[in-house]
């Protein structure tokens, strides 16, 4: 029997000094949180330094792992939603992420439009007032998207 076939994926929720949360605007996807796939061989902390950093041109600093999210439709994916703070940089747009910038929480909730990033912003802003506590896991489905709570 073959081994089953997760892509890995990091997303980050990061907070600057004046509380703004740091976003891209995907080329596909529109608004969303700095996330990515994790390379064949590379440890989950060192894609999550590296997509952050080569999404927006910004570097972290302490980040947390707060929640997993099961993509359980095809392609499989476990997603890994970290929170942190700024280390720091200069906002830098790339290839996939043409436009970047710090929102507000408001102006982030009203511009991440997609259901799924919708939930993960959801889920790490109410993650980031659980002071290392335990790390929720959520399901979901694609096409059409439905949430599996626990």
């Amino acid at each position: 029997m073959p081994h089953p076939k997760h892509i890995l994926v990091v997303s980050c929720l990061v907070r600057n000094r004046e509380n703004a949360i740091l976003c891209v605007k995907h080329k596909n996807r529109g608004w969303e949180m700095p996330q990515g796939r994790v390379e064949e061989g590379e440890a989950l902390i060192d894609a999550l330094h590296r997509e952050v950093h080569e999404e927006t041109g910004m570097t972290i600093a302490d980040p947390r792992l707060a929640v997993i999210w099961s993509k359980l439709s095809e392609p499989a994916a476990l997603i890994h939603g970290f929170v942190a703070a700024v280390g720091g940089g200069d906002l830098t747009p790339s290839d996939e992420t043409p436009e970047v910038a710090w929102l507000s929480e408001p102006a982030a909730r009203e511009r991440i439009t997609h259901p799924v990033n919708r939930d993960r912003l959801h889920d790490l802003l109410a993650a980031e007032g659980r002071d290392g506590g335990a790390v929720r896991f959520y399901s979901y489905t694609k096409r059409p998207y439905r949430r599996i709570d626990p």
